[in-house]
């Protein structure tokens, strides 16, 4: 693209520093909205079988992003989102080690010294607290990754909450909007002449597959068919809708998390009827098959939830007038999980499916179907893992209604894009010695896609390493994988493996993750520790915290 026309293209984005200033429009609401584990094409907007009527209609008047990445997994993710930074910069979140510099500012502190007030409902997965530690007005922070009917470690802005009982009819993904709509009612009534930043991180799907049984109902044999049916019946739909123009990948049978339980120990405690790999559904028996459907069902069950109470939160922005100037953003922290685990309150098999005293997981088949029609699943950062679906709504900035950009993006971008559409300076808030940010404002793909150019994008989880850059990403599956060269332009489900006919590329762009590694890690360890206060990082993610 010539410089005067990215100029242009800038320069039209509604909201953008210039734009702003000579508008005098009113500073936009932000309400940033995570999923958790939830696949890039579970949605239906997103060519999925879940129904989802109100991410649908947040898509159909405004737009979908088809190339938005996470870090694939739930912590960094959320790092990233929060920070505009990297994990391996910040190491914030409860997942990456290291120093956490003390230089590092959360979104809030960017936004409040521009007018905002910042609130935050739902999952954390920050070492910060959030109120003390990151700058939220308010904030109910749930810890507990365990259990979505009795969690046993929430806060209060801050302060710790009872352990919730049975007999309290809690559902997490009910009190999350809960706080929701109640902050911004108070929002309201006491500071209604303020803009706000709203970031609404749901637990759900993630495991445990926990639901409300009138909603589990409502999906009773809907996936009998199975994975491979559904996989694709998902790659179909996306195609016809032109959120892709790749093959379907292949089951990747021999590959899952290290962590899980081993297969006989899962077969004991949940019962013949589990499955472990991602093998072909007519591979199963008529046990199995049944037990898979009905884990599918609860899992949609939890998505549908979900979309219900956004429905709920965006209510209220109707009842507030405040829809219209409000930036809704939709993602999810990574892929779907093949992760198959049993913690929290354990399993009993006699308990109905997706009940308090059950712990059932997706498994490899099903997140398959969910991240169809890409590679791998969570903590992978093959396409699979970490390719999330982008919901943006906003009526006064945004003409476009049910668009698709196309524009790579990641969630570091987050942060300077909220900046950039509020008038801000990017760097404003940062200490002399800070790192800048490493994303950067996809506010002009708004107006026009591929209006954002990107020189790389990183990722690094699990010892599993990415980089792309321009169309042609580099990956590898462990610390001594070999690097596989894949043409996202041509091949996203990265099937045709170009290392070998490409080697002297492969080499040039695996340089270029080290150099951009080893620039990280000098980064956390030349920077003075940050004196906030902390969370406790293992609060109610289990004694392996990075399996959470």
């Amino acid at each position: 693209m010539e410089r005067r026309e990215f100029l242009q293209a800038a320069a039209g984005a509604i909201g953008g520093q210039a734009a702003f200033a000579q508008s005098g429009r009113k500073k936009p609401n932000f309400l940033v909205i995570l999923g958790d584990d939830m696949g890039f094409s579970d949605a239906r907007c997103y060519g999925g079988d879940v129904d989802t009527p109100n991410l649908d209609a947040l898509a159909k008047n405004g737009l979908r992003f088809t190339q938005t990445y996470s870090t694939a997994r739930c912590g960094p993710s959320r790092s990233c989102i929060l920070t505009g930074q990297y994990a391996q910069q910040t190491a914030c979140d409860v997942m990456t080690p290291g120093n956490i510099p003390h230089w590092n500012r959360f979104a809030p502190e960017h936004l409040k010294p521009l007018g905002y007030r910042a609130y935050h409902s739902g999952k954390w997965h920050i070492r910060f607290k959030a109120l003390s530690g990151v700058g939220f007005d308010k904030s109910y922070a749930l810890m507990d990754q365990d259990r979505f009917f009795t969690p046993r470690t929430h806060y209060l802005d801050d302060s710790p909450l009872p352990v919730v009982k049975p007999e309290e009819n809690y559902y997490a993904t009910i009190a999350i909007a809960d706080h929701a709509v109640k902050t911004l009612r108070e929002h309201q009534q006491s500071h209604n002449q303020s803009p706000f930043f709203h970031y609404l991180a749901f637990t759900s799907p993630h495991f445990p597959l926990h639901a409300l049984q009138q909603d589990i109902d409502e999906y009773k044999d809907r996936f009998s068919e199975g994975w491979d049916v559904a996989r694709q019946r998902h790659w179909e739909r996306m195609k016809q809708m032109g959120l892709i123009n790749c093959g379907l990948s292949k089951l990747d049978t021999g590959i899952w998390p290290a962590w899980n339980l081993p297969s006989e120990d899962l077969m004991t405690r949940i019962g013949p009827g589990e499955v472990t790999r991602a093998v072909p559904w007519n591979s199963l028996t008529a046990e199995q098959q049944k037990l898979q459907r009905t884990k599918m069902a609860i899992h949609a069950a939890m998505i549908s939830r979900m979309d219900h109470e956004i429905g709920r939160v965006v209510d209220q922005l109707k009842a507030m007038d405040s829809l219209r100037d409000t930036v809704i953003l939709f993602i999810s922290d990574n892929g779907a999980s093949a992760e198959q685990i049993i913690r929290g309150d354990m399993h009993d098999p006699a308990a109905p499916p997706g009940s308090g005293k059950t712990y059932l997981s997706l498994g490899p088949g099903w997140s398959s179907s969910s991240n169809s029609p890409f590679r791998l699943h969570k903590s992978w950062v093959h396409e699979g893992g970490i390719s999330s679906p982008m919901i943006v709504h906003w009526p006064a900035g945004i003409t476009a209604k049910n668009e698709l950009r196309h524009n790579p993006c990641h969630f570091v971008d987050i942060v300077p894009t909220m900046l950039d559409l509020a008038g801000g300076k990017p760097n404003g808030v940062f200490p002399p010695d800070a790192s800048p940010f490493a994303g950067k404002s996809f506010a002009p793909v708004f107006k026009k896609d591929n209006s954002v150019p990107r020189d790389w994008l990183y990722f690094h989880h699990n010892n599993n390493r990415a980089i792309r850059s321009g169309d042609l990403k580099a990956v590898s599956i462990g610390k001594d994988g070999p690097w596989e060269l894949y043409d996202l332009k041509k091949d996203r489900c990265e099937q045709a493996d170009l290392s070998e006919k490409q080697p002297e590329k492969t080499r040039e762009l695996a340089g270029l993750w080290q150099s951009i590694e080893d620039g990280f890690i000098k980064t956390r360890q030349s920077a003075a520790p940050s004196t906030k206060p902390l969370m406790n990082p293992n609060a109610g993610s289990g004694k392996k915290k990075a399996k959470a």
